[in-house]
């Protein structure tokens, strides 16, 4: 900050011993602690509101670079029409192709028949196709207890 080195230093030590004198030393040693923390507090201070108003305006910058991309991509594509890509990141099934069923539901009794009209797929089984879950081995257990 001030470059000073050990010799300046020194000057400066033995010149407030003389003027100040050794009895009042700690006095004034106390006193400039205390100016020395009022100056760091307060360009601490400075420091600190010049660093906000420099993210404020680089925020500024952000939000207007932001803006004239979201112009532009709401030019682009101006009625919020279909993009290539769907919002979970799969494409869209092709046009006359059947919708693609859950991998939950997938199975010989969800497929559709070989027969049927592609639409006529439903992807939920009916309720006499229900699958029946395999008993739980907790109730086994309290089978076996009773």
């Amino acid at each position: 900050m001030f470059d000073i080195g050990a010799e300046e230093l020194l000057v400066i030590v033995v010149v407030a011993i003389l003027v100040i004198g050794p009895k009042d030393m700690p006095t004034a040693l106390r006193a400039a602690g205390r100016w020395i923390g009022k100056m760091r507090r307060m360009s601490g201070h400075f420091r600190s509101g010049l660093d906000a108003m420099i993210r404020e305006a680089e925020m500024e910058d952000m939000e207007k670079k932001w803006k004239a991309q979201n112009e532009k991509i709401m030019r682009q594509y101006p009625e919020g029409g279909p993009t290539e890509m769907e919002p979970t990141g799969a494409f869209p099934p092709a046009k006359g192709d059947a919708a693609p069923v859950p991998p939950a539901l997938s199975g010989p009794e969800t497929a559709p028949k070989a027969d049927a009209p592609a639409d006529a797929a439903s992807p939920q089984a009916s309720s006499a196709e229900a699958r029946v879950a395999p008993p739980s081995p907790v109730a086994d257990d309290a089978k076996k207890a009773d």
